[in-house]
């Protein structure tokens, strides 16, 4: 009976992907059939947590997706869909966030365990606690329609509020997978989606079970330079066998659809695939890894998305959508979502930003930079460098208050000083003096307060050039142009 059971499932699970693909196409505002949730539930393997900003991962779902808030007056919206089991209305958002900038401060578990996801405090780590994702950064098309990706740069990530509900405990079976970017990588700790501790603390190894997409090669030797899919269950990044898998072979596709599911207790197994096209690709199936504290398996329930268990927040990706299930999922329910994703077809660069970046560059067209790499902690120095659209620190929002500001936080004189040749740095924004720059017809840019320029020391336009502030004389030490948005 058991043996009967399990294939009647998986031939409803096909009865319901074929379904879905013939009820509509993709370019349609409700998504067609049944969703990655219903395709789960109908497996026996029902989700527990489901998170995206890009469409509904239930068919009957008509709630939020996220919630955004606008940097010009700390205000918030929720970002819904276009019709009930669709689409992101991403119009919305860009009426709210229009001639400012809003972050990602609450993603919205689509289940009813009401598992949100907000930006997550400080951890064992070290780092401070997390900031909102800029919600225009990365716009994709799905089912033909514009809707923005969380874009996960140094110091972003997203975390329950303790143990989630539902979610595994203690060596419980479990499965996950995210559509993330194969492009949008990064080697350092961690962009991981799934189970973690339930405080932002290392407890120890197993007390992890979450996917990963890097170029992180943990154990060695890796094959190519990847990104890999990987299974952070803390202390390790595994990419199969006993960390250490030169069968998984990697993918770097726009997007990758990334697939880990572990029975908590003596198997777990590592999928990957091209979101775009095709089926998944198994890397590893067989036994967990035998270096101690992993078997069983000792999850605490918590969810991450973009770090690691500690708020290790040093690494970057783009997430697009991802669900946790309870119990070990099929290989075909997991072969069946796989297609339901191929077929909202996605599409667009996933490398590169694409919403609006105000930028200010200085002497020798040099951008003005953290000197944190996007990472920027009260007292961090502003220099200029080589400007990157991909370096958050290097996008600013010349605020209605005449503050500039980045990831989220203001450009300061250091001790709110006044004299020629204090330097400027990030700071919390709180509407002193020393945060208040005006655009003068020269292209100068004056603190009121001091009465003196933004300057670059003799006019150096090396990587690395810290800035200052110095009395106001028109050379092109202190030639700046703010780049739109403007608030």
């Amino acid at each position: 009976m058991r043996y009967l059971r399990k294939w009647l499932l998986s031939v409803g699970v096909v009865g319901l992907l074929a379904a879905g693909l013939l009820g509509g196409t993709a370019g349609t505002s409700a998504a067609a059939g049944s969703l990655p949730c219903d395709i789960y539930a109908a497996a026996g393997t029902p989700c527990v947590a489901a998170h995206s900003t890009t469409r509904a991962l239930f068919s009957a779902y008509d709630g939020p997706l996220y919630q955004v808030t606008r940097a010009s007056d700390n205000t918030t919206t929720d970002i819904g869909l276009l019709a009930t089991g669709g689409y992101a209305n991403a119009a919305a958002q860009d009426t709210f966030c229009a001639n400012t900038t809003c972050r990602i401060t609450k993603i919205y578990d689509q289940t009813s365990r009401h598992n949100d996801l907000n930006p997550g405090p400080a951890g064992t780590s070290g780092m401070g606690a997390d900031r909102g994702a800029d919600a225009a950064e990365l716009s994709v098309t799905a089912g033909g329609h514009k809707v923005y990706g969380i874009w996960i740069s140094p110091g972003v990530g997203y975390r329950s509020n303790g143990a989630a509900s539902g979610t595994a405990t203690n060596g419980q079976a479990e499965g996950a997978y995210m559509v993330a970017s194969g492009t949008h990588v990064g080697s350092a700790c961690c962009f991981d989606y799934g189970n973690a501790e339930s405080t932002p603390a290392d407890t120890g190894n197993g007390h992890m079970d979450a996917v990963s997409i890097a170029t992180t090669c943990y154990f060695s030797p890796c094959t190519g330079n990847g990104p890999w899919v990987e299974a952070d269950m803390e202390n390790g990044m595994f990419q199969g066998d006993n960390g250490s898998n030169t069968a998984n072979a990697g993918n770097n596709t726009p997007f990758v659809t990334a697939v880990l599911k572990n029975n908590g207790q003596t198997t777990y197994a590592i999928k990957g695939g091209n979101s775009q096209s095709g089926n998944l690709s198994t890397w590893w199936n067989g036994a967990l890894p035998t270096r101690g504290g992993y078997t069983p398996m000792h999850q605490e329930g918590g969810i991450i998305l973009g770090t690691g268990g500690d708020n290790s927040n040093w690494n970057m990706g783009t997430f697009f959508e991802g669900v946790m299930v309870a119990g070990y999922p099929t290989d075909a329910a997991e072969n069946a979502v796989q297609a339901n994703i191929v077929s909202v077809g996605y599409t667009g660069e996933t490398n590169i930003p694409n919403g609006p970046q105000g930028t200010i560059t200085g002497p020798g067209g040099q951008c003005v930079d953290v000197a944190a790499d996007d990472t920027g902690v009260d007292g961090a120095a502003v220099q200029l460098w080589n400007c990157q659209t991909y370096a958050e620190d290097q996008h600013w929002t010349h605020n209605s208050d005449n503050s500039l500001s980045t990831i989220g936080r203001c450009l300061d004189i250091d001790g709110n000083g006044t004299a020629n040749g204090t330097k400027v740095e990030l700071w919390d924004c709180n509407g002193v003096g020393g945060q208040k720059w005006v655009q003068q017809s020269d292209g100068s840019l004056l603190n009121p307060q001091s009465g003196r320029c933004l300057d670059s020391p003799s006019g150096a336009t090396a990587n690395g050039t810290l800035l200052q502030i110095y009395d106001c004389n028109g050379s092109a030490a202190q030639k700046f142009t703010l780049n739109p948005p403007v608030s």
